[in-house]
Parts: structure tokens; sequence; C-alpha cells
């Protein structure tokens, strides 16, 4: 199983002076890839509860601090050569298509090949409402983005014609290093998410779940994906995994290690909720990653 660590990006980890220190360290000791997350803002009397919150601790408060993911991820990108750069996950429909894709493939060629596109839809209607797009067409808007990023990588002239977007007709000369676009995994942990993930996605961006619930919504994708004539094998599971304050190397090394016994290909850390510095969560995260390759 691949193993991966978030990339110094909110709380007090937002800071941009380290983030290329902090993934060449972290890929010389070991690491198979580079994880952001995306946070538009945070709202003083939020719409929406973080899943597990209270009206009194509606999210984790360090999320009141965060850096723009995209940037991030090139800073990485520039500072090494063999880590993936992944997204668990980019609030899709927030971004206007175009422009999107546009990024996507500009990274894309900045890191030489090594981006893994993650999407997602969010929770927090105030985000949408800031960015000014539907909150209540969210599917519909991200199943679009996905139509038209497929577009931008695999036509030479493309254009777009749908309910929510109008791309008139134009030349792409702009191409991914990877053949037909980097791949692109899906979030979410309802029902009709892991279906979206199993007719359209490369595989899911989960996250460690209470026993069952991850195998079940995992069945879900798989035989959206044999229904939709796609091989249920070819789907790729990457897991994060938001350990507590406190946590020891001993015991995030244990949960990695059942990830990797349900068969995931990859599980990444994130460990700013968990540590104060990125020079901490560095350290922590090498004593995990000897623990499971030793």
């Amino acid at each position: 199983m691949e193993i991966g660590i978030a990339l110094p990006q909110y709380g007090t980890h937002a800071r941009a002076d380290r983030i290329a220190a902090f993934a060449r360290d972290a890929e010389d000791a070991g690491f198979d890839s580079f994880w952001v997350g995306d946070r538009a803002l945070t709202p003083v009397a939020p719409s929406d509860l973080y899943p597990g919150h209270t009206p009194e601790n509606p999210y984790p408060h360090q999320y009141k601090t965060f850096l723009d993911p995209l940037t991030v991820l090139t800073v990485a990108a520039a500072s090494t050569s063999r880590a993936r750069l992944g997204m668990s996950t980019l609030n899709g429909p927030w971004y206007p298509p175009a422009l999107l894709a546009r990024s996507l493939t500009s990274l894309d060629q900045v890191s030489g090949g090594r981006l893994d596109v993650g999407l997602g839809i969010g929770w927090l209607r105030d985000e949408y409402t800031a960015v000014g797009a539907d909150f209540g067409r969210r599917g519909a808007l991200l199943d679009e983005l996905l139509d038209v990023l497929h577009g931008f990588w695999t036509q030479e002239e493309f254009g777009h014609e749908g309910p929510h977007w109008t791309i008139p007709a134009s030349y792409v000369g702009l191409r991914p290093v990877q053949p037909a676009g980097p791949p692109v995994y899906l979030g979410g942990f309802s029902p009709a998410a892991l279906r979206r993930v199993g007719r359209r996605a490369a595989g899911w961006v989960g996250a460690v779940l209470p026993p069952g619930m991850a195998e079940g919504l995992w069945d879900v994708a798989r035989r959206a994906a044999e229904e939709a004539g796609r091989d249920p094998g070819a789907l790729r599971r990457q897991i994060r995994y938001n350990p507590a304050p406190g946590a020891t190397a001993d015991a995030i090394a244990a949960v990695l290690a059942g990830v990797r016994d349900t068969g995931a290909d990859g599980c990444f850390v994130d460990l700013q909720q968990s540590v104060d510095s990125p020079e901490e969560a560095l350290e922590l995260g090498i004593k995990v990653l000897d623990l499971l390759r030793g």
C-alpha cells in the first residue's frame, strides 16, 4: 500500500515558507504521495456543521486559516521528483471548468505527470454562496465538470454546451503529460457518490470509517462499475486518516495497517489537527512510516 502525508496547508501548519522543504524531506523519507484539501472560508455562523461536530464547535478550529490547494501542490511539485500529488478533495463545483482544466493541466505538466485529481462536492452551503455556485445542484455540476475535463484532456478541438456552462469550440494546445489526463478520483460517503465513483472515476478518495461502512460503500462502487461496463477491479482506493491530538506513532501505524489489510491502494495521514507544526508532523509521520515498513 502506498503511504502519503498531507502537506502543510491549514491551521498552524499554514506556513508557505515550509511547503518546499517539507515536501523534499518527506519524499526523501520515502512517502509515496502528498495531499491537500479545499476550504473557501470558515463562517462565523455556519449554515452546516462539519460531520461529528456541534453548534458550539461547528468545524475544526484549524480551518480558519487555509492556503490555496493548487498553490500548495505547485510548490511541492517544483520541489520534488517522485511522489504523487493528490487532493482529498478539491470541491469541483466551485470552479469554472475551463479554468480548472487549465490549472490542472498546467500542474500535471509542472509535476511531470504526477497529478491525481481528487474531486468532491463539499458539505458547507455558505461556501457555495461565497463562490456563486448552486449547492442544490452540486451533483449535477460535478457531473458536467467531469465531462468538460475529459473533453479538454482528450480532444484537440473542444466545445461544450451544457445546462450550467457553455464553452465555444476551441483549440486545446495545452496537453497533460499523462495520456487522457490525470486520473480522477471522487470523494463522498453516500451511495449516490459511490455509484458515481463506479461509473466515472479512477477510484475513491475515502476516509477511515467505522468497521463495515467503508466495505459497504466500496461494494456500491464496484457494482456500479460493473453495471456501466467497466472493470471493477481497476478501481483504486486512497484513504485519508485524521489522527486525534496526542495520537502516538504506534497507534497511527496500527490504523494504517488496518487500512492496508482491506486491500486499499493507498492511505495518507493528515497530522495538521494532531500536532502544532510542520516539523512535528514530519517527525511523527516518519516514525509511522518506519513502523509500517520496518
